[in-house]
């Protein structure tokens, strides 16, 4: 069986922090949360990573990141472009916004070769989350249908004192397979639980209800189901909002449970998310990584 691979994406890097030599460190040695997710992801078996980036920004993302881990595990590169897409359909002169999460894994089509896990650049998932999705994958499972998963965290695991974040609340069966999940796009800490605001009302949450942190685990079957489902995409979307529309992961997971095409289980961790959402997020982030380097979660030095 071929190994379970990671698939980073980290197309937004460069212009969500002005250019990637502006990154900000959380770690006591200058690492930054990628450096973690790679660490924590090749002590859980992982030995491939494909970096999706933007062409732009690859000179800048070999010497911040990819140079770096290249001595430890096999790096790849993928490119998103905005122009990658089917035959018969154009780019909106106005359109600047690359096409979402499940067009960003679409640019590793031709180098995906198996199971694989994707994730967020600028999240931290925590170990265990690395653990038991590369389990998950690297177990037998039957072919149809399709055997796919995620990471699911407490929301109150996932919140911010300084304001809302959004969240992909998740509805799972007695099973552990989920049914759907749920876009809340306001949503603020309230104690150990939380509100969201929707549609102008506040709606209650608690503390434990599971959440999605975009950590996806799929079969190669993915690539294929997300290409022929592009061109519906772009047809049902393109001229409704031709310079915001996103072709999302969870949206074509949600059509593929529907159409009884997959299953996703979902795999939980007890482990804290972190994510600098807010610059006022830094020092509790930062803080985190220190605590976790002095108790011996983490060497002193990630890369020797």
């Amino acid at each position: 069986m071929v190994k379970p691979i990671l698939v980073v994406m980290a197309a937004g890097m460069g212009s969500r922090y002005g250019g990637l030599k502006q990154i900000d460190p959380v770690g006591p040695n200058g690492e930054i949360i990628i450096d973690y997710s790679l660490y924590d992801a090749k002590l859980a078996g992982f030995e491939t990573v494909i970096f999706i980036i933007k062409k732009e920004i690859e000179e800048d993302f070999k010497n911040s990141v990819g140079n770096r881990v290249s001595k430890y595990m096999n790096v790849q590169y993928a490119f998103q472009d905005i122009n990658d897409i089917p035959e018969g359909f154009s780019v909106p002169e106005t359109r600047k916004k690359p096409w979402g999460t499940a067009h960003a894994v679409l640019s590793a089509r031709n180098l995906i070769n198996g199971p694989f896990v994707a994730i967020n650049a600028d999240d931290f998932y925590g170990r265990d989350a690395f653990k038991v999705i590369y389990d998950y994958l690297s177990a037998e499972h039957d072919k149809t249908p399709y055997p796919f998963c995620m990471v699911a965290y407490n929301l109150a695991n996932t919140l911010t004192e300084n304001g809302y974040v959004s969240r992909g609340i998740c509805e799972a069966d007695e099973k552990g397979f989920l049914i759907k999940v749920t876009e809340h796009t306001q949503i603020e800490k309230a104690g150990e639980d939380a509100i969201s605001i929707m549609e102008n009302k506040n709606v209650n949450l608690c503390g434990h209800t599971p959440v999605s942190m975009n950590m996806w685990g799929f079969t190669k079957d993915f690539i294929d189901e997300a290409y022929a489902g592009f061109p519906e995409f772009l047809s049902q979307n393109l001229d409704k909002n031709p310079e915001k529309c996103e072709y999302f992961l969870p949206s074509v997971v949600t059509k593929l449970i529907e159409n009884n095409k997959a299953t996703v289980k979902v795999l939980t961790s007890q482990d804290k998310w972190y994510g600098v959402t807010y610059k006022e997020d830094k020092p509790m982030v930062q803080k985190a990584m220190a605590d976790m380097h002095k108790n011996k979660t983490y060497p002193e030095k990630l890369w020797k």
